[in-house]
């Protein structure tokens, strides 16, 4: 077939193809203006707008109430892997990984039961389990079903952003996430946004109940799961990294038939590193062990954990 020779000379774009490319370009504007937060026909913005006066400060002159930093504590050994005052600071976040099936849901949920059985006010937020299987959950771990549980799944047709917003706005001194990137895909399909404005309205949402914008105005700390790639790869950007207190890390030790232990890869305000046992009892128990196998004294689990590897974060 003989090739067909440019003349150079191009033809009129028809006013149809005109109005179509002008329509597009309407549609991605007003779908960049709803992932900026302003209403569809509002313009966006010219630049960056500064929304909050610069306050620089010197941390000498920084006035905070004492109740802040009194940890909450479950009176087990797992507190002090979370901080050397012994137990989750208040207006921190903290990510849990693991390997599938370890046993993530389980600890944190232990944990969470613990500090509503000694009056702390705790939710959780549960974007996988199901009522149904939660009961299940609940006949093998009693304590569980103190615990207040928001199943986002039920919430299909509403807008999971006003959702979350609403229940955060009770004002809880710890909140569970499971998981993370679950509430964060939700958000991204139903409000249309993409990944990382799902992924940095649910950040925003942690920060502002850190600092206790909520109704009581409590400094919520959050433990949020997060799932991993097969390759034991953590899922999430380096911002979601950077802005937690600590990574909890739960492995295998050989493959899923190995003991599982639990340790921080990075930890502000505790030990790093070391590696806590634990094991799953069939009567709804989580049991802590040291590396020996032994378990720890809870009158001076300091000076024992310290005693087996160098646990602080440079």
């Amino acid at each position: 077939m003989p090739r067909k020779i440019s003349t150079g000379i191009r033809k009129p774009m028809s006013p149809e193809a005109r109005a179509k490319i002008a329509e597009a370009v309407k549609s991605s504007a007003r779908k960049k203006r709803i992932e900026a937060g302003l209403p569809a026909d509002q313009p966006l913005p010219q630049g960056p707008i500064r929304q909050k006066i610069i306050d620089i400060v010197q941390m000498r002159n920084q006035k905070f109430d004492r109740s802040l930093f009194i940890p909450m504590a479950t009176g087990r050994e797992i507190d002090f892997m979370f901080s050397l005052d012994g137990g989750i600071n208040k207006a921190t976040n903290y990510l849990v990984i693991g390997d599938p099936g370890v046993g993530k849901s389980t600890v944190t949920l232990d944990i969470v039961s613990d500090l509503v059985s000694l009056g702390y006010q705790c939710l959780f937020i549960s974007a996988e389990m199901t009522r149904i299987d939660l009961f299940k959950y609940v006949e093998r771990f009693p304590k569980f079903g103190h615990v207040d549980t928001l199943f986002l799944g039920e919430y299909c047709d509403d807008n999971p952003k006003l959702v979350i917003e609403e229940a955060l706005a009770k004002g809880y001194d710890l909140v569970l996430i499971d998981s993370f990137v679950e509430v964060q895909d939700s958000v991204k399909e139903a409000t249309r946004v993409t990944s990382n404005s799902a992924e940095k309205w649910l950040i925003d949402q942690m920060l502002k109940n850190n600092m206790g914008e909520n109704d009581p105005g409590k400094n919520t700390a959050f433990l949020c799961i997060q799932q991993v790639t097969k390759g034991g790869v953590f899922l999430g950007s380096n911002k979601l990294k950077h802005i937690t207190t600590g990574m909890l890390e739960m492995r295998y030790e050989d493959g899923n038939a190995g003991a599982t232990f639990l340790h921080f890869t990075k930890n502000r305000r505790g030990p790093c590193n070391i590696k806590m046992y634990f094991e799953l009892r069939s009567g709804g128990q989580v049991i802590y062990t040291d590396p020996i196998g032994q378990s720890l004294d809870p009158k001076n689990p300091i000076e024992q954990l310290a005693s087996l590897a160098n646990p602080f974060e440079k």
